[in-house]
């Protein structure tokens, strides 16, 4: 009995400093709250050492002209976000911005954005962007990770994952063999669902920022549909939804054209000023989406 009562004590304490440790984060747009039990300082040294790590081996793009898109691309959508923090009383987040965008020589049809603006397209993904604004789309999206803070979030959840997994095992020590490893099994897949679940929830989340972020910087938010859909065809992967990282193409999809509406008022193309070829003389005229016509470069 007085074992047990200890066991009991031990497992409050682990449950006591799981709530009382960290801080509450607001996400900016969804408003979402965050328990969040790691600091902008620690990700973002865990962020610049990994993305260090990762240029150090990557081969950038040699394809001057889609680099510069890149560049442009993502300096514009990291511009609209720093006025919207500064804009909405989260100036104190933008210090923990140093923006860099590079796009690399990888096959693959991806791209990310790590805590702190280090942005990474890999040439494989304009194929399936086609224009300035799908690709716009995509940085976005990744950009959206980065302000919503789902790394931190992340780190947060496997934490407690941890301390739960402490809490389980103070409480099964001392039973059977067999009931530990059904209480940890049971415990291993109850954690990783919800880390699951999270994930595609973190996803949607910034499938949800990244429309109106490219909105604000300029960029056709309607772009997202017609790419998630050339995504969708290319798409060799049928996992379900409830064990995927990632929401279904049909949520994916049926989600953007809901939140249209809403990004379309963030809309405003982009007015730039063009030097005339026969005259010499300056007229402004609004962009349109430029389309990737240039082969990308292979390893």
């Amino acid at each position: 009995m007085k074992m047990k009562k200890i066991k009991i004590l031990l497992v409050g304490a682990l449950v006591f400093v799981l709530a009382g440790c960290g801080t509450t984060n607001t996400v900016p747009l969804t408003g979402r709250k965050q328990s969040l039990l790691v600091s902008d300082e620690q990700v973002l040294s865990l962020s610049n050492e990994q993305y260090a790590q990762y240029m150090a081996t990557a081969k950038t793009s040699t394809d001057a002209n889609n680099t510069a898109m890149v560049k442009r691309v993502g300096e514009r959508i990291a511009s609209a976000v720093v006025s919207y923090l500064n804009s909405t009383g989260q100036a104190a987040d933008v210090v923990n911005y140093k923006w860099e965008v590079n796009l690399v020589q990888d096959n693959s049809a991806n791209a990310f954005c790590m805590p702190g603006g280090k942005i990474v397209v890999y040439e494989g993904i304009l194929p399936l962007t086609q224009t300035e604004d799908a690709l716009a789309i995509v940085m976005g999206h990744e950009v959206a990770h980065a302000v919503a803070k789902h790394s931190a979030e992340n780190l947060s959840k496997q934490m407690k994952a941890q301390y739960g997994a402490q809490a389980l095992s103070i409480l099964l020590s001392g039973q059977s063999s067999t009931l530990q490893q059904i209480g940890q099994a049971a415990f291993g897949f109850g954690a990783n669902s919800l880390l699951r679940s999270y994930s595609r929830s973190n996803e949607s989340e910034a499938d949800y920022m990244g429309l109106i972020f490219a909105a604000m910087a300029g960029y056709n938010p309607e772009a997202a549909v017609s790419f998630w859909q050339r995504m969708a065809q290319s798409s060799t992967s049928k996992t379900p939804a409830f064990f995927s990282d990632h929401p279904s193409d049909e949520t994916r999809i049926a989600n953007i054209q809901k939140w249209l509406p809403e990004a379309k008022k963030y809309y405003k193309p982009v007015q730039t000023t063009v030097a005339t070829t026969t005259n010499k003389t300056t007229t402004t005229k609004k962009t349109t989406a430029k389309k990737t016509t240039k082969k990308t470069t292979k390893k």
